[in-house]
């Protein structure tokens, strides 16, 4: 089953977004080895700078996503003043 995290950032934390992209990047490249990450990447405000981030992965249930997401250095950091986990169904584009 697929699941999105949909993350907004705290007000103010580019540089914890950027002290901290090094060991993000890290984590979600072992997902992606491992099959469990499908779609990544920031959403960007008017100015053009990242914040929020939508991750989309694999998981047997939203306790188990909730978890992986739980992981991520972002959210270990502090970036995140919200994460929504949600069920999601890739239907258009889907990559065979």
């Amino acid at each position: 089953m697929l699941f999105a995290a949909l993350c907004t950032d705290n007000h103010g934390a580019l540089q914890i977004r950027l002290d901290t992209r090094p060991t993000h990047v890290a984590y979600l490249d072992d997902l992606n080895a491992r099959g469990i990450l499908k779609v990544a990447g920031p959403f960007l405000g008017d100015d053009g700078k990242p914040n929020g981030s939508l991750v989309i992965i694999e998981a047997e249930t939203k306790e188990a996503a909730t978890a992986i997401f739980a992981e991520d250095p972002y959210a270990k950091a502090g970036l995140f003043a919200s994460v929504e986990v949600k069920a999601w169904n890739w239907v258009f584009n889907k990559p065979e």
